[in-house]
This record gives structure tokens, sequence and C-alpha cells, in this order.
């Protein structure tokens, strides 16, 4: 195997896992940014310490919870008008207690035994428990092939057994997570509830943490963790226990589920027991806040194709001779992201694409209609926030085969610039304008290089622990000077080696 899930490291290897920078911001960033160093420092500060210890002034301890910009926010659009993602880079220091506190030896034995009561019934899978990668790729790269491995693969077998397949989602899934239905999971309902101001319980402390870094919210966790995506597994492999009881209940025995996050897939030999696995799911899972995505659940009776995501099924279709113009074969990329916005197989198809530029600038052929190029390519990110790397990376290469590209990356600055809740976009346009950044203005505040000052620290007292937040950099300049104006492809792609 390539991969190995958390669940299967000890405490000390589950650890190094979570403060890896990859798993402490877990958003596709330029590799100038990291979180390693400020990480690693306030791990060791926090050493045998407590959290308690450096909170609040004047002797006010509860100053964290009054604050609503105690973690980082940066707003990924999702459809290039006004829908968005809220991705948090959570507080280091906030981040680093909750790892020290979970991996305590006591404490992740007792959520490793808890998740083997979650994973009991071998009927109900769950696939998406977080990995570290056993070679040269990314945690990232392998956990991808892991739900290719385990979800896809798994899905096709299964049309020999079952006749049906059912897929639902949950609507807003993190945004939704009760905080306290944590500590349900970890503890037991009855128990978090008789003693749920009990600091001694693993699950009030992880609740109360999450709650006191987002102003005493108890609705919805922060995205962009690995930490965060192990918490929501910790909620929902609860209700995979519930529904293996409940549909035990109702007597339904011939069913197969894969989870993948908060991704169903129900195979069945008969629709009826498919709509009533699915309303029983429902219902259990109404006191945690979440509910089923009405559009996005659908049955069929083709196991095959439907095991298999709607977008890759597509772009099978696509003439295999679309390479014979740069342009055509764009459009055709361009039109596939209409059909299927910010899909998968949109980010490989531009990935191939922009290795295909690539390997013709290495070997400096000519590319014509270079500006046309970048009109459809800017296009695509308009429509696509999801795939802003690899189409920056493609610009990139694009904008300096003309002889003067300065007018061109003018206009695509404006149009990607005048896209609502586009932080994350401004952070990869600033790498792609790398050679000519004193021309341009970036409204996010990670793009402000030499003063980069994400979190409140007013909560935090002790001098170490402010030296550290306040003068630990997470923008590597020497990495910066050691990148090409030219974003090459190994930036972009997770599965490069």
């Amino acid at each position: 195997m390539n991969r190995t899930t958390v669940l299967e490291l000890d405490c000390n290897n589950a650890r190094k896992f979570f403060l890896k920078h990859e798993s402490y911001c877990n958003i596709d960033l330029p590799k100038y940014f990291s979180f390693s160093e400020i990480l690693e420092k306030i791990s060791k500060e926090l050493a045998n310490k407590n959290i308690q210890g450096f909170k609040g002034k004047n002797g006010k301890t509860d100053i964290m919870s009054n604050l609503d910009d105690v973690n980082y926010l940066i707003y990924a659009n999702k459809d290039g008008k006004l829908s968005w993602r809220p991705l948090q880079i959570i507080h280091p220091l906030v981040y680093v207690a909750l790892v020290h506190k979970i991996t305590e030896k006591n404490n992740w034995k007792k959520l490793q035994a808890r998740f083997k009561k979650f994973q009991c019934n071998e009927k109900i899978k769950c696939l998406s428990i977080p990995v570290q990668s056993e070679n040269k790729q990314s945690d990232k790269a392998q956990q991808i092939y892991n739900w290719w491995e385990q979800v896809e693969q798994q899905s096709i077998l299964f049309s020999l057994e079952y006749d049906y397949i059912f897929d639902t989602d949950v609507a807003d899934c993190y945004g939704s997570i009760y905080t306290h239905a944590i500590a349900w999971a970890i503890e037991g309902k009855k128990k978090a509830k008789d003693e749920r101001n009990s600091p001694n319980l693993l699950g009030n402390v992880i609740d109360k943490s999450i709650q006191n870094a987002q102003n005493q919210q108890t609705n919805g966790i922060p995205q962009g963790s690995v930490l965060m995506d192990f918490i929501a597994e910790i909620v929902l492999g609860y209700i995979d226990r519930i529904l293996s009881t409940g549909l035990k209940k109702h007597k339904i025995t011939e069913y197969r589920i894969l989870r993948y996050r908060d991704d169903y897939r129900v195979f069945v030999r008969n629709p009826n027991d498919g709509e009533k696995i699915l309303k029983c799911l429902s219902e259990i899972m109404m006191p945690f806040g979440f509910k089923l995505n009405a559009s996005k659940t659908r049955g069929s009776q083709d196991v095959i194709t439907q095991s298999v995501k709607k977008d890759k099924l597509a772009w099978l279709y696509i003439p295999q001779n679309y390479r014979n113009s740069l342009q055509k074969q764009l459009l055709l990329i361009r039109q596939h992201g209409i059909n299927f916005p910010n899909s998968g197989s949109l980010n490989v198809a531009l990935n191939e694409f922009d290795e295909q530029i690539e390997k013709i600038i290495i070997e400096k052929e000519e590319i014509l209609y270079a500006e046309q190029l970048i009109s459809i390519i800017v296009d695509i990110a308009y429509n696509n926030p999801r795939v802003i790397p690899i189409c920056c990376a493609i610009i990139s290469k694009l904008l300096y085969r003309l002889d003067n590209h300065k007018p061109i990356a003018v206009l695509v600055h404006q149009k990607l610039s005048r896209m609502p809740n586009s932080g994350f976009t401004q952070i990869w346009l600033q790498r792609m304008l790398k050679a000519d950044l004193d021309s341009y203005s970036f409204s996010e505040k990670m793009c402000n290089l030499q003063k980069i000052s994400l979190w409140n620290n007013g909560w935090i007292k002790g001098k170490n622990m402010l030296n550290i937040l306040d003068k630990t950099p997470i923008f590597q300049q020497d990495e910066f000077d050691k990148l090409d104006s030219v974003i090459s492809n190994d930036e972009v792609d997770i599965f490069d080696y």
C-alpha cells in the first residue's frame, strides 16, 4: 500500500502527521507559503503546557471567545458569481493545542477505539479517514487515489451483487456540523449531555476549542485542514453507527453503503430498500443539524454508469483527434467546464493541456493566437474558480510568449479581480504576475508578502508565544526568489513526484 490511515499511526506519529504544513492547511497555496516553522515553534513552546496559560489579558480568560477574527478566512469563489466557499486558516496556537490534546496517549487510544465501534458493521464502509502517503507523492494525492480505488472501483464491483445504486450527500456539511455533536460522538450522547460542562471530557475540549475560535458559534467547523476533516469524520462515523442500528431495527439486511466524507453511495437489490435507507439516514441526521441534498439525491438501476462521475464519462466522449489545434482543444475543455463546472475531469483536462504547452515551450515551437488562448483560459477560470491554479499556470506560459505581454496581463488581472469573493484567486494572480508585481494591486491580506498578519493575537499573553506568532514568517522569501515568472506544471499538479 502507498498510504496509511491516520488511525493506524500511534499517538506520536499522529501528532507529527497533523502538525505537517499540508495537514494544517490543505488549501492549494503557492509553494512559497509555509506554516511548518510556526507550527513547530508553537508545538515546542506549548509542550507540557495548557492553552489556558496563554489566554487572556488582565486576567480575562474568555476574551478569545469574544473575538470574531481569531481564525483567518479566505474566500474562494465557487461559480464566478456570488456563490463562495469560506476556507479557514485556523489560529496556529488553537490548532496546535487541539492536536496536542487529541494525540495525548490516552485520548488517541480512546479515539481509535471509538472509530472501531463506528466501523464494526462491515456493510457500512467509511473510506475517507485522512491518509499519510508512504511514497514520494503528497498526502493529498494519495487521498484522491484512495477515493478512486476504494469508492469508484469498489462501486463498479458491487454491480455484480446489487441491482440499484442511490447517491446522496449532506448539504453544506462543514458549515452545518453542530459542535456539541462532537462530544456526543466521542463520549456517547447521554454522557456528553450529563457532563456537558466537564473539562475532563475530550469531546467537550474539542467542542469548546472550536467554539471559542469562532466567536462562540456552535454551528459549523472550519474548512481547510486535515484535522477538521478528521473531526468531521468523528461525527459522521457516529452517524454510521446509529444508521447501522436503525437498519437492523427495520430488518434491512441486503445492502452496502460506501461513505466518503459526506457523500453516500447506497447499493441495494430492490429500490424500496434504497428509499427506506435514505429516509432513515435523513431522520438520523436531523439532530446533528444535517440535511440531505435533495438536488444531488438520485437512484439508478445502472450501477456501473452511476458509479463513475458524470463529468468523467462525458470527457470520454470527446473525440481523440481534438488535439489538432490548441484553440479547438481549449474550446472543447471550456464547453466541458460549462457542462460540468469545477469538476475533477476539468482539472485533469487543463493539467494535460498545461503539460502540452510546457512541452511546446521547451521544444521552442510556435504558439499561434496566444492572446486568444489566454482569453479562453481566463473565461474558464472565471466560471470555474476551483481550477484557478492550473489556469494561472497556463496563462503564465502563454503571456511570456508574447512580444509585449503587459497589455494582456493588465486585462487578465482586471477581469479576474472583478470576481466577487476572490481572495484565493488574488493569491494565484500574484504568483502569475510575479515578474512585475509593482504594477498590480491585490486586495487579499496574504498578498502583502512582506508583512502578513492573519490572526488576532489579542487574547494571548506570554511574551515567548507572542514573539513566535509575530515574528515567524509564513512567506518564504528564498522560495519565492527561486521561482521563475512562468509557473511550472509541478507547482500545480498534486500528482507530480
